[in-house]
């Protein structure tokens, strides 16, 4: 929240929570207005915080919510234990509920039994019980029979081993909105500090390629994992890409670019607006592997001191390695740079 308050000078305690486009990324991505061609996404949940996991955005296809209240039972689907899987989810699916009707937080449990006719006390005992695992006893499941609570609902206490509460389901999904609505209306400043702050690994020279490039390696790394005799094979790094990769693809889907690590205006661990291009980022020193936070804020400190006139004055003012050079020298970032400091005369 701080990055974008920074990056964009909005208070974030002033992002509206029913902005019908920001709400409608929950369910499907016309407000993101991006290249259908090659963006495949149902909903536009990538990248949001508690919402952006596959399991999650495959919860959102499911029950494709379009209110704040939706939002917040998902919140308490996600977070519990055997709430969702072989429960509320074979319930919308198989036996026509809605979203509405299941479970999701421990306090829906006391508010559906008091409004059923359970008295307040007993309604409180049952919620306690079944939101830590403990089940029913057999007189609670007597005394809501006799208050007409259908079947399903017992039984879904039943399976229930753990549950969320309520106002911890709305605090996350505010921060969500809050995300969202920058996703939707400062689009750049959202997706710089998702790349900053997010994600876990960088391949900088696929996220600056093309779309198809950066679906070719997607697809490469997802085929590898689902095959078992190179699943294996599949390192650390190109899992963590997964989320890199997949929200580069839907930058790039809603024309906007990452630009080249630029010597000059690149940050030491941010990405930054480029002030080149309105429709491009800049990624910071930092996804270069191996150059640490700190050799990259030397590079910045030494950059602002005056500009580096050789190869070898970035190496010794920069305080990076040869091995790096060489890896600036393949991204295009010090091309421009002379091995010395030697001047012509002529």
């Amino acid at each position: 929240m701080k990055f974008l308050e920074r990056l964009t000078g909005i208070d974030v305690k002033t992002v509206p929570m029913n902005d019908p486009e920001t709400l409608s990324l929950f369910s499907r991505t016309d407000a993101l207005k991006v290249d259908e061609r090659n963006y495949h996404e149902v909903t536009g949940g990538l990248g949001l915080p508690e919402f952006g996991t596959p399991f999650v955005r495959g919860m959102l296809e499911a029950t494709m919510p379009d209110k704040f209240s939706d939002l917040v039972r998902i919140s308490g689907l996600s977070h519990g234990t055997d709430v969702w899987r072989t429960n509320a989810e074979d319930l919308i699916k198989n036996n026509g509920l809605s979203l509405d009707e299941v479970i999701g937080c421990r306090d829906d449990i006391m508010v559906y039994l008091m409004h059923a006719g359970l008295p307040a006390k007993l309604s409180f005992d049952i919620m306690e019980s079944v939101r830590k695992g403990k089940g029913l006893r057999e007189e609670w499941i007597e005394a809501m029979k006799a208050n007409n609570v259908p079947q399903w609902y017992i039984e879904s206490c039943l399976k229930i081993k753990y549950m969320f509460p309520k106002a911890h389901a709305v605090a996350y999904v505010m921060m969500a909105i809050r995300v969202a609505w920058f996703k939707v209306h400062q689009p750049l400043a959202y997706y710089c500090s998702y790349f900053s702050l997010r994600v876990n690994a960088h391949e900088i020279e696929t996220q600056t390629a093309s779309m198809e490039t950066v679906q070719a390696r997607l697809n490469s790394i997802n085929m590898r994992l689902k095959d078992f005799n190179t699943k294996r094979d599949v390192t650390i790094k190109e899992k963590n890409l997964i989320d890199t990769l997949e929200v580069t693809l839907e930058l790039q889907s809603r024309g906007f670019t990452i630009s080249q690590i630029d010597l000059d205006l690149s940050e030491a661990d941010e990405y930054r607006l480029d002030p080149r291009d309105n429709k491009a980022i800049i990624p910071p020193f930092t996804v270069v592997d191996g150059l640490g936070v700190n050799v990259a804020k030397q590079i910045v400190s030494a950059r602002e001191e005056k500009p580096f006139i050789s190869k070898k004055d970035l190496m010794s003012r920069g305080g990076i390695s040869s091995t790096t050079v060489k890896k600036f020298d393949e991204l295009g970032v010090t091309t421009h740079l002379q091995e010395t400091n030697q001047m012509s005369l002529f």
